[in-house]
């Protein structure tokens, strides 16, 4: 028989089964028992938490014909055809390799037909944030108008990268990082269903080293599985996670609260070399100091983990000031934070290691130099103060009395110079078209979703759009105003720019694709003024017209009307008038 991974074998099958995420699988049960089964959901959460697996399990119970609860039974042909992968009305698509627009608009000509076995046509779409910009258009027309019988469940390890017109139509589900002791419980009851003995405290570590994610615990306990030879030992599980042993760190705080520097780095050293990783390291001293600070306070929290603390850990408890400890918490958390962005972790931690050895944190390093000075040292540090407090009283004074002077210069300068030009053009005929068509229902339609335009963007490109404001739009054109000429420069000649400004504002306003003009803020109002001019102008003519039509009209009228009456009265009632 084929081997298969833990994390395959032991996938949740039930919404029971789903680790620590209850509120979300409580309330998809209710749904399902209530009849309230939404056309969208939307999974999110870090990876292995469970939201592919649920999707999956929601897809058999509002499926399933024997549903209790709102839990599927997991025996009819249904449920098992959805568990192997073969019911042809349930559809899994990996978005990360499936990102097109042809993908999605497949899906939304299959939508249009009826399940042909199930009741519900159920599509789960994994890794929805990869989906390119115009899939995610062809996806919102679908979402707008839901066909009968079919349901979309996206999920999504980052949720920031999906727009807010898609978010707003499904229903959100935040699937959570799961608790240390709830991965205990788990892979525990695992290993007794397998028959496999195993020490408490390396479940503890391999949970740690999991970092909430329920698949990347079962995929270390296989590997732990491997490694031991009987029974998963604590060795085990450190060797295998790449953890620091309980040795490694007594030595190591130790030699840190002696001030042993060399000591310090000889150990960074060692445990570097034995393949200990730079993230793994930190993360373990940074518990290790945790643990310090918990078990001076309040050792009865850290009951399930005391048969574990050496004398030594004890010992370093009892002996190290708390105020010692925030300061290596200090700076063990900032050289993880430096990490994380270089390519040479080495360095960092040797910066760090030599901090903790020498007592120095960048929040007390002042304090620190301060108290190491002599008596006379310190009195000269004081003379010296003084001596700067009386120099600045002297130059502000020295500014107050120059202030007018300062002021009146500047505002001379400030008149001479003008600001520099960069040459930028102003479409004014652009402008004044749009205007000529300006209605306010569209500038108002760009202003509220501006601000998801803007998270749209790039961090450059918002940080260009940030410096500007839509003016004025018609149904083909919008006027955007930005505050420096060389911003606006660069935003109109930047077609990708341009671009992603335009799909954007067409894909968050339906039916909507304008022609954007790059104005400066500073030119808007004559702009503005020019055109309200010309067009008053022209309403003056046309006004002008009329009335030279209508006095024309008048006296036309009256010369007939003077005809009649003489007509009349030469012939009297033998005059007959007819009308043309």
């Amino acid at each position: 028989m084929v081997y298969q991974a833990l994390y395959r074998v032991w996938r949740s099958q039930r919404f029971d089964d789903v680790i620590g995420q209850e509120a979300i699988t409580q309330t998809l049960k209710n749904a399902i028992t209530q009849s309230q089964i939404s056309h969208a959901y939307l999974f999110t959460g870090p990876r292995g938490t469970g939201k592919t697996s649920a999707a999956k399990i929601l897809a058999k119970a509002v499926n399933c014909p024997n549903s209790v609860d709102g839990e599927p039974c997991n025996e009819c042909e249904i449920c098992r055809s959805i568990t192997d992968g073969t019911q042809e009305d349930v559809i899994e698509i990996d978005a990360a390799s499936n990102n097109g627009v042809e993908e999605i608009r497949l899906i939304r000509e299959r939508a249009n037909y009826a399940p042909t076995q199930a009741q519900y046509k159920v599509y789960v779409i994994d890794e929805v944030h990869m989906l390119s910009t115009g899939a995610f258009n062809a996806l919102l027309k679908t979402l707008e108008e839901p066909k009968k019988n079919v349901i979309f469940i996206l999920a999504t390890t980052e949720p920031h990268k999906i727009p807010a017109t898609i978010i707003s139509r499904t229903q959100r589900f935040d699937f959570k990082r799961i608790d240390t002791k709830d991965i205990v419980d788990h892979l525990a009851y695992i290993l007794e269903k397998n028959e496999l003995s195993f020490e408490d405290e390396a479940l503890n570590v391999i949970a740690q080293a999991a970092e909430g994610g329920m698949r990347d615990a079962l995929s270390i306990l296989d590997q732990a599985i491997s490694f031991s030879d009987d029974t998963i030992t604590l060795q085990d599980a450190l060797e295998v996670t790449g953890s620091l042993t309980y040795d490694m760190m007594d030595r190591f705080i130790l030699a840190c609260k002696q001030e042993n520097t060399v000591e310090c780095l000889s150990l960074l050293d060692e445990m570097l070399a034995s393949g200990k990783e730079a993230r793994r390291l930190l993360e373990n001293l940074l518990l290790y100091c945790r643990d310090l600070l918990v078990y001076q306070k309040a050792p009865k929290l850290l009951a399930e983990k005391a048969q574990h603390f050496t004398a030594t850990f004890k010992q370093s408890a009892e002996e190290i000031a708390a105020q010692q400890i925030y300061s290596w918490i200090h700076i063990l958390n900032q050289a993880q934070n430096e990490i994380r962005f270089t390519t040479s972790p080495r360095i960092y931690l040797e910066v760090a290691t030599v901090k903790l050895s020498e007592g120095i944190s960048t929040e007390n390093s002042s304090s620190v130099d301060a108290a190491a000075q002599p008596a006379d040292t310190q009195e000269l540090v004081g003379l010296k103060e003084q001596v700067t407090a009386l120099q600045q009283e002297v130059n502000q004074l020295k500014n107050r009395l120059e202030q007018p002077q300062k002021v009146q210069t500047k505002t001379q300068q400030h008149k001479e110079k003008k600001p520099a030009s960069t040459g930028y053009r102003v479409p004014k005929k652009r402008v004044f078209k749009v205007l000529k068509e300006a209605r306010k229902k569209d500038l108002v339609n760009v202003k509220e979703i501006w601000e998801d335009l803007l998270a749209s963007l790039s961090v450059t490109q918002k940080a260009m759009l940030r410096a500007s404001q839509p003016k004025a739009a018609s149904p083909n054109g919008l006027v955007i105003a930005f505050d420096y000429e060389i911003i606006c420069k660069k935003a109109a000649n930047d077609q990708e720019f341009v671009l992603a400004v335009q799909n954007n504002i067409s894909r968050m306003i339906s039916d909507y694709v304008p022609d954007l003009v790059y104005i400066t803020d500073e030119s808007w109002p004559t702009l503005r003024q020019e055109f309200l001019s010309g067009h008053k102008e022209e309403a003056d003519e046309d006004e002008l017209t009329e009335q030279e039509e209508a006095k024309s009209t008048t006296t036309d009228e009256q010369k007939e009307n003077l005809a009649v009456s003489k007509a009349q009265d030469l012939f009297g009632e033998l005059a007959t008038i007819k009308e043309d």
